[in-house]
Parts: structure tokens; C-alpha cells; sequence
């Protein structure tokens, strides 16, 4: 099936315009992701919100970690792009009974809806939404659905049956509902869907980030209570995760479902998910920041490939989950790394990957942003068969590197709304961004290259430089700092 396509044409209105002198390749595929992404803007009748976002694979279903993963580049233009509003179609069909002629495809796909909520607040500053999604009990319901349903459920908003499974040690899950849908880490189907042979570390790993993000909402609206039992949940899964740490090969892997609970040494960017969550220690977290500058693992020209090089279930033409470049576990990895001292390794992989992308985008026909990339040369993945190539205008979340990854890792902004802070750490020569949004704040700043910023706000802002923090009023600015 074709998506539905946006009959407004798209304008640059309210999208924050960057700047980067040197690569205006990287600017021309950021405005393509875009408009591409406006194609994907829906409006349409009987469902729970509208409009929202459509995910680019199926005009009748919807993913929860598609819609999850767009909400991180919607948060940069959130009056023209409704990302966070289409978790609503979620909520309101599995926890409030409404209709909708929407499938959900897998109620069990990562659960992402917590992370999700809490960057768009730190973005928007919305303290109101968070406080009504959690008074709704949405990302409380869904974290207990996490860990109680049955393998082999099917609801009525879907037509695909569970597979999650919580045990002691861990998640049984498999490649479809985890979402790397032909991954080789598992294999041996179960009769409820489920790959048997393994407990999937990143499943533990995202209901962690669930608590840890459910806490931190909670500490937001001041509902103490509620934060202090996600930070006990959080706790009790950090030591679950910690269960999938190799220390020999300094990595995290999968485990064998049954007795001695041997490591399934895959190596995939799923081992990324307990940094991001808050599962890693300064040693683990160094270690991963590592792998990805090894170009025999997930680093080199074209990094995060989806099965890591020197793997054996590596493929080189991409073969969907056993090598393709994904920019959702991309995006994921570099937030992780960004976040937890490993900023300059996240910045200089996205901008490797994003160089990738606008050299397919100019040398491959048709030109367009694809669903996954080849690890080896400028091109699309191939799909599950390994012969036909993946889906094209994929915006849907393959827009999060050309938007989020450019303007986080490649420019260098880190938006606090509730702070009243934009960090940046600048990449140097003629650089900056025009109407970024902090809250309601717009900041406009770029670098003239040897160390002038101009500067200028329509409220008061903390903009903090290379670690050096300036109290801005409304108005026009000149600062001077060392090149």
C-alpha cells in the first residue's frame, strides 16, 4: 500500500533553519527530510487523534516504535509536526477503550512511550501533558503490560499476537515484536511466536529506561511518590541488565533462555539500550564508545550497521537486520554515548552516517531517504529476501538523522526547556542554527568561525558554549568567545 499524503503543501514555517558552511549537502537532505516527512502528516476520521503521524509502511496500521522514534525529530518543529500528539492513538485505543480503524501492529514492540514523553518535554517545557498522561496512568499501564502479558495474546485493536514473555532472568521476545525483525540473534520459534533460545537484553534494557523516565516525569509535576516507585523499578532492571554484560569481550549480549544461561555472542547496536537507559558504568560505557570507533565492529565509514562487521551473521549487502544501517538504533546510540560523557564518538559516527546518507541520496536512483541503508556502499539496504531493496521515502523515522542526529551531534544543541538552557558545543568553522525552539523560546546563533557569535532571543535564555554559560536577555547579542 501507498502512505496517505499531505495535501498542504509543505513551507519552511516554524522549522528551525541550520547552519553549517561546510557541508551544504547535509543541509539539503535535512530540508528533504522535511518535506518528505510533511507527506506523512495524516488527517483522517474515527481515529483517536488526528492529525498524526504516519510511519510510511502501512496507511492502515500503526507501530508503536515507529511513532515512538519520529517523535524525536517532531519535537524540533512541534506546532507543524504533531509526533508526540500520535502516541494518543496508542493510549486511547489500549488503555481508555476507544475505537479506531487503526491496527495496532505489535501492542508488545519497545516500550518507548515514557523516553518519548520525557525529550519532548525537556524540548517543549509542556508540564501540563505530562502531568495529564500520567494522572491517565498511560505510561504506568503500559510498563505493567510490558511485564504481565501472556505470550499469544491478540487484542481487538490488533492482529498480531504477542510474543514478550517476562521469566526471573529476564524477556523471551523475538525479531518481529523486538522490531530488528530478521535479526540472527535468536532463532528456534516457539508456538506463541516467541524465540525461545534467548532472554533479549534490550527488553530489559527499555523497561528500565521506562522506569527511569517514568521517575523523572513524575519529579517533574511534583508527584513524589510515583517517582520513588519507578526509581525502585529502575533499580531492581539496572541489575537485571547488568546480568548481560560479557566483561570479557566487553559488550552486551543476549542470554540463553535456559540453564547455564550461556551469552549469545551477536553483536548488534542493541547493546546500546542499557547506556541509554542508565544500566552502564563509566568502564561499560567507555567500552561501547570504543566499539563504535573500531571499524571492525560498528564503527568505520559507514557506522551502526545492525550486526556488527566482524560478526559472522554479518551481511554486506545489508540483508535487512543482518547488516542494513538503521537510523532509529543510530539516533538511539548516539543519544546513549552524547549523554554519558562520549559526545565528540557520537558526533563524529553521525556524521559519518550522515555523510553516507546524502551520498546515496545524490549517486543512487531515485533520490530519495530509505528505509535502511547498505553498510558498505552508498545505497539501500536489501530487504529479508537479500534481493529487493528496502522501502523509499522512508520519513518515518529515517528523517531522525538528517534532523536530530545534524542538529544534536553534528551542530552540537542540546535543548533543556525546563532548565531554560540550550547547551552547545560547537563543531567549528561557520556553524549555528536560526529558530531553535526552547519552550517558547526562540534562539537564533551562529559562529562566524573564529569565535563571534551573534545571538538572538525573544525571551530570556541560559546559552551555555563550550562550557562557558551566558544569561541572555530578549534581544539582539554579540559574544565574544575563544576560537
Amino acid at each position: 500500500m501507498t502512505s496517505l499524503a499531505n495535501p498542504i503543501p509543505f513551507d519552511r514555517t516554524g522549522i528551525p533553519e541550520p547552519v553549517l558552511d561546510s557541508a551544504p549537502h547535509l543541509i539539503e537532505l535535512y530540508w528533504t527530510a522535511w518535506a518528505m516527512a510533511w507527506d506523512h502528516v495524516v488527517e483522517r476520521d474515527g481515529v483517536a487523534r488526528s492529525p498524526y503521524m504516519d510511519e510510511g509502511f502501512d496507511p492502515e496500521t500503526i507501530w508503536i516504535w515507529d511513532t515512538c522514534f519520529m517523535a524525536h525529530f517532531c519535537k524540533y518543529a512541534p506546532q507543524r509536526f504533531p509526533g508526540i500528539e500520535s502516541l494518543e492513538n496508542f493510549y486511547q485505543v489500549m488503555y481508555d477503550g476507544a475505537a479506531s480503524p487503526l491496527s495496532i501492529q505489535h501492542p508488545d514492540n519497545p516500550p518507548l512511550f515514557a523516553w518519548s514523553e520525557e525529550e519532548y518535554a525537556r524540548h517543549t517545557g509542556d508540564v501540563a501533558r505530562v502531568a495529564r498522561i500520567l494522572e491517565g496512568g498511560y505510561l504506568q499501564k503500559h510498563f505493567a503490560f510490558f511485564d504481565a502479558v501472556q505470550p499469544g495474546s491478540v487484542f481487538p485493536y490488533s492482529i498480531v499476537p504477542t510474543a514478550v514473555e517476562r521469566t526471573d532472568r529476564g524477556y523471551l521476545w523475538n525479531g518481529i515484536c523486538s522490531g530488528m525483525d530478521n535479526t540472527p540473534r535468536a532463532s528456534e520459534l516457539t508456538e506463541h511466536g516467541t524465540y525461545g533460545d534467548i532472554l533479549w537484553s534490550d527488553a530489559a534494557a527499555q523497561q528500565a529506561l521506562s522506569a527511569r523516565s517514568i521517575a523523572r516525569l513524575a519529579e517533574l509535576v511534583g508527584d513524589h511518590g510515583l517517582a520513588g516507585e519507578f526509581r525502585a523499578r529502575h533499580a531492581e532492571l539496572v541489575n537485571l541488565v547488568d546480568d548481560f554484560w560479557d566483561p570479557e569481550e566487553g559488550m552486551y549480549y543476549d542470554r540463553a533462555s535456559t540453564a547455564p544461561f550461556d551469552f549469545h555472542r551477536v553483536k548488534t547496536p542493541a547493546a546500546y539500550w542499557p547506556l541509554l537507559a542508565g544500566a552502564s558504568s563509566t568502564e561499560q560505557a567507555a567500552k561501547l564508545a570504543d566499539a563504535l570507533e573500531d571499524s571492525a565492529v560498528f564503527g568505520g565509514d559507514v557506522p551502526w550497521p545492525s550486526v556488527a562487521r566482524d560478526d559472522p551473521a554479518f551481511r554486506a549487502t545489508g540483508h535487512y537486520w543482518r547488516g542494513g544501517v538503521w537510523i532509529p538504533l543510530a539516533y538511539m546510540s548516539g543519544r546513549a554515548l552524547a549523554d554519558t560523557g562520549h559526545a565528540a564518538t557520537a558526533a563524529r559516527a553521525a556524521r559519518r552516517l550522515l555523510d553516507h546518507m546524502a551520498r546515496t541520496y545524490s549517486d543512487y536512483n531515485p533520490p530519495t531517504i530509505w528505509e535502511a541503508y547498505s553498510p558498505n556502499r552508498p545505497a539501500p539496504s536489501t530487504g529479508k529476501d537479500d534481493q529487493y531493496i528496502v522501502r523509499p521515502d522512508f520519513c518515518g523515522w529515517s528523517a531522525l538523522a538528517p534532523i536530530a542526529m545534524l542538529i544534536e551531534h553534528v551542530l552540537g544543541f542540546r535543548v533543556d526547556a525546563i532548565q531554560n538552557e540550550v547547551v552547545w558545543t560547537r563543531p567549528g568553522g561557520v556553524a549555528g542554527i536560526r529558530g531553535l525552539w526552547c519552550g517558547t523560546t526562540s534562539l537564533s546563533v551562529t559562529d562566524d568561525g573564529e569565535g563571534l557569535l551573534s545571538v538572538q532571543t525573544n525571551g530570556p535564555l541560559r546559552l551555555t558554549v563550550d562550557g562557558t554559560a551566558y544569561d541572555l536577555t530578549a534581544g539582539c547579542h554579540t559574544v565574544r568567545t575563544a576560537t
